[in-house]
C-alpha cells in the first residue's frame, strides 16, 4: 500500500489539533461549572465514559463492553486474563523463561511477553493452552529501519509468536516525520495480520509530550494496529493513569490500550483498568493475582524470573 505523505501529515495535523482542542474545551467547561462531571460516548457497541475533576483534568476513563471488541472491558473482571506475563531482561535464562510459562499456564495469563530469541521455547511450552506467545519488535529503542522491524516480526511469527509488541521510531515522531512512523507501524501490522496475529504499538509515553502521544496513537490507529501501549519499561518511566486515560480518549472504543511499566500490584491494575486499559504488561503477575485473591504474596519458586519490565 502506497502512503501519501501529504495526506498522512494533514490527517495527523487536523485530528491532533481537534483532539487537543476538545480536551481544552472540556477543561474550560469544567472550570466554569466548578464541579466534577462525566461524559459518555458510544460507538460500535462500546461506551467510553470519561470523568473530569473541577478543573477539567481527566480523573477516570473506561470502556464498558456491549459487544466484544479490543476496547471493551468485561463486567466480570478476570485480572489474570488481562495480563501479559513479562520477562524482557537481556540476561533472562531458558530456565527463567520456562518458569514464566509455567506461571502463565497456572494462573491463566493472557500471554507471556518475551524477547524474540525465546519465542520457539515458549511456543513449545505453551502449545495446546490458551496462553498466547507475545514478543517485542524493535525493542527497546525503536530505532531500527521499518524493513528490519517487518522482517523481525515475520521471523517471530514463523517461530510461533501470536502477538507482536512493536516500538515506534520515537526520534522520527519527535522530529515530525509522521510518514516514517506510519510506514514503520504499517509494515509490522501487515505482516502480523497476514499471519492472524495482533499488534500492540509501544509509543513510549515517558519521552513524549501530550501532543506527541496523541499523534502516535492516531498514527497507530490509522495503520490498523490493534492496541496502543504505554511503555517499554527501559526509558525511565512507565504507565500512568493520566497517559492511559489520554490514550483511551484518543483511540476511542475500537482499539485496545495496554498499560505497561511499573504496574506491580492489584491496586495498580485496578487503577489502570479504571482509566481505560484493556491489557496490562507486568512481570509481577503472580503477585498481582495473589493480591486479587487475597492470598499471601510469596516469592515464586526458583528459578526466579528477573525483576520486572
Amino acid at each position: 500500500m502506497t502512503i501519501d505523505t501529504k495526506q498522512v501529515e494533514k490527517i495527523v495535523e487536523i485530528v491532533t489539533r481537534e483532539v487537543l482542542h476538545a480536551l481544552a474545551e472540556q477543561e474550560q467547561s469544567a472550570d466554569a461549572s466548578h464541579g466534577a462531571y462525566c461524559k459518555k460516548e458510544c460507538g460500535d457497541g462500546i461506551c467510553v465514559t470519561t470523568c473530569f475533576d473541577d478543573i477539567g483534568h481527566v480523573i477516570s476513563a473506561g470502556a464498558e463492553r456491549i459487544t466484544s471488541t479490543l476496547g471493551g472491558i468485561p463486567k466480570d473482571l478476570n485480572i489474570a486474563s488481562m495480563i501479559d506475563h513479562t520477562l524482557l531482561k537481556p540476561d533472562a535464562t531458558p530456565d527463567q523463561i520456562a518458569q514464566l510459562c509455567y506461571e502463565a499456564r497456572k494462573y491463566g495469563f493472557a500471554s507471556v511477553c518475551i524477547n524474540p530469541a525465546h519465542v520457539p521455547l515458549c511456543a513449545d511450552l505453551l502449545r495446546g493452552t490458551p496462553v498466547k506467545v507475545c514478543t517485542v519488535i524493535g525493542f527497546p529503542l525503536g530505532a531500527t529501519a521499518p524493513e528490519v522491524k517487518a522482517y523481525e516480526a515475520k521471523t517471530a511469527l514463523r517461530d510461533g509468536a501470536t502477538e507482536i509488541d512493536m516500538v515506534i521510531n520515537i526520534g522520527a515522531l519527535k522530529g515530525g516525520d509522521h510518514t516514517l512512523v506510519a510506514r514503520d507501524i504499517q509494515g509490522v501490522v501487515q505482516v502480523a495480520h497476514a499471519a492472524g496475529a495482533i499488534v500492540k504499538v509501544i509509543i513510549e509515553t515517558a519521552l513524549l509530550t501530550d501532543e506527541e502521544k496523541v499523534a502516535a496513537c492516531l498514527l497507530a490507529k490509522e495503520a490498523g494496529a490493534d492496541y496502543v501501549k504505554t511503555s517499554t519499561g527501559f526509558a525511565g518511566g512507565g504507565a500512568t493513569v493520566e497517559d492511559v486515560a489520554l490514550m483511551r480518549r484518543v483511540v476511542g472504543p475500537e482499539m485496545g490500550v495496554k498499560a505497561s511499566g511499573g504496574v506491580r500490584s492489584f491496586e495498580d491494575v485496578k487503577n489502570m483498568v479504571a482509566a481505560g486499559a484493556t491489557r496490562i504488561g507486568a512481570s509481577a503477575g503472580v503477585k498481582i493475582v495473589q493480591g486479587e485473591q487475597g492470598q499471601p504474596q510469596q516469592a515464586p519458586a526458583k528459578p526466579v524470573a528477573a525483576k520486572a519490565y
